[in-house]
């Protein structure tokens, strides 16, 4: 059977490998809940694991062929879970289905009336959030899939019990295809995961099925200010609601006004004005991200109470401009920032804030996307005061290219790199002075740096 819908049903039963990943832990909390008999394995224990042993669902340790029972009658996997992993193997000895995850959320997004999945190169996970406060905020009691933390649900997700289900989108591996969206979100669309897509043509070409996978009485929800993302949906003959700065745009911010990193506007909706609200989050980006998020909700009906109140009560995402503290005075922020793009939101956020020096730390993220971008990366990293590069995070790659971060610093005059993070702790603590914002930045494990320094006493 490929279809995974077919095994939709109480009492099948089914393993998931990398059960307490970001989102196979809320996937089996979904699946338990719609009576299946769900275990699962993991590589360590983690608050996620002990969560779903709490709900009742079986977790194992490690993975060994012996955790893929006879009568199990199908498997999913994450992206990390590759062919050799000996349950995989195991399965496939036993001709049990293996599944990846996009597959099963995309089969279960088909048991909701609104599917709201939001894509684009940059900004996913801050405005799924922003969705998700406004959502909450008209009572839809939505069931929710983040890739980050969101402080209002404690987790990055939530399951619900409405009629709604919310979903950050991802194009890496097309895996956002196995999708149905009633409303579709494209943020923007740049080069990225050229490890994966051949370049900006291919990634467009994606985003477009994406797209055309919403129903004729569906809703694609762009960003006008953006070419690439209109070139890649127009015309795909679905309802088109835009958003962005510009007037022309459905939905529209006016009257904007900065006092510190928060932000008041007017959001306008087809000429008139919709609400007023008030963003706790600093950055013309994340007032764009507030747009798609109302644009989002208004095809859901949602009422501008809702938008209002909802976007009130968000102050970002996990590892989104997230304050972790303060060192000698300074302010201590991080962010997932790893992509050109994202480094110049943060730095235009961040500039305005009055503060004496921006201190950069900054990991790249993988060696296909450093060497792919290697020119604008310099540009970005030129702006901040100090810039400390930490060495390349692999993620899921090899270093066939021979590219280290040293690269990027021998570019950036007055750069630092450093191999170990440790050097780069011991170095902060000797610049950084009150007044100061120190930002970690990179979709690895840079955050540590941030985390260690405010420790200190």
């Amino acid at each position: 059977m490929d279809d995974f819908g077919g095994f939709l049903k109480p009492g099948i039963s089914g393993h998931l490998i990398g059960v307490g990943g970001v989102s196979m832990s809320p996937l089996a909390e979904v699946l338990a809940g719609m009576g299946l008999i769900i275990d699962g394995s993991d590589i360590a224990e983690s608050e996620k694991t002990q969560h779903l042993r709490s709900l009742g669902i079986s977790v194992t340790i490690g993975h060994a062929a012996e955790n893929v029972k006879p009568e199990i009658e199908f498997v999913i996997r994450t992206a990390a879970v590759h062919d050799e992993n000996p349950e995989i193997l195991e399965a496939r000895r036993l001709g049990i289905p293996v599944f990846e995850r996009a597959q099963a959320w995309g089969a279960i997004m088909k048991d909701y009336e609104h599917a709201l999945c939001i894509a684009g190169t940059h900004g996913k996970t801050t405005t799924t959030s922003m969705c998700t406060h406004i959502l909450m905020a008209a009572e839809k009691d939505p069931t929710v899939m983040i890739g980050g933390t969101l402080p209002l649900l404690r987790a990055g997700h939530r399951v619900g019990g409405g009629d709604t289900i919310v979903m950050e989108s991802c194009e890496y591996h097309d895996s956002f295809l196995a999708f149905w969206p009633t409303v579709a979100v494209v943020l923007d669309i740049e080069a990225d995961h050229l490890d994966y897509f051949k370049d900006l043509e291919d990634v467009k070409r994606s985003f477009r099925k994406f797209a055309a996978r919403v129903p004729e009485k569906g809703f694609i929800v762009a960003n006008l200010d953006d070419a690439n993302t209109m070139d890649a949906i127009a015309p795909l003959g679905r309802k088109l609601m835009t958003f962005g700065l510009s007037e022309q745009a459905d939905v529209c911010a006016k009257n904007i006004r900065r006092i510190g990193a928060s932000s008041e506007f007017d959001i306008y909706y087809k000429g008139r004005k919709f609400t007023r609200v008030t963003l706790h989050i600093p950055g013309m980006h994340n007032i764009k991200n507030a747009l798609a998020a109302t644009a989002a909700c208004i095809c859901l009906g949602v009422r501008p109470a809702a938008v209002k109140y909802g976007l009130a009560g968000f102050n970002g995402a996990g590892r989104r401009f997230e304050f972790k503290g303060k060192y000698n005075g300074a302010d201590v922020y991080d962010d997932y920032a790893h992509h050109p793009g994202e480094l110049k939101a943060l730095m235009d956020a961040v500039e305005p804030l009055g503060y004496n020096r921006i201190i950069a730390v900054f990991q790249p993220h993988t060696y296909t996307r450093t060497a792919a971008l290697f020119e604008d990366f310099v540009v970005q990293l030129r702006r901040p005061d100090v810039t400390y590069l930490a060495e390349i995070y692999a993620a899921r790659e090899t270093n066939t290219l021979g590219i280290s971060s040293a690269d990027l610093a021998a570019k950036i005059d007055g750069s630092l790199f450093f191999s170990r993070f440790d050097e780069i702790e011991n170095s902060l603590r000797a610049v950084v002075q009150p007044g100061d914002i120190v930002l970690t930045v990179g979709a690895g494990d840079v955050y540590k740096i941030g985390e260690n320094l405010v420790l200190i006493k």
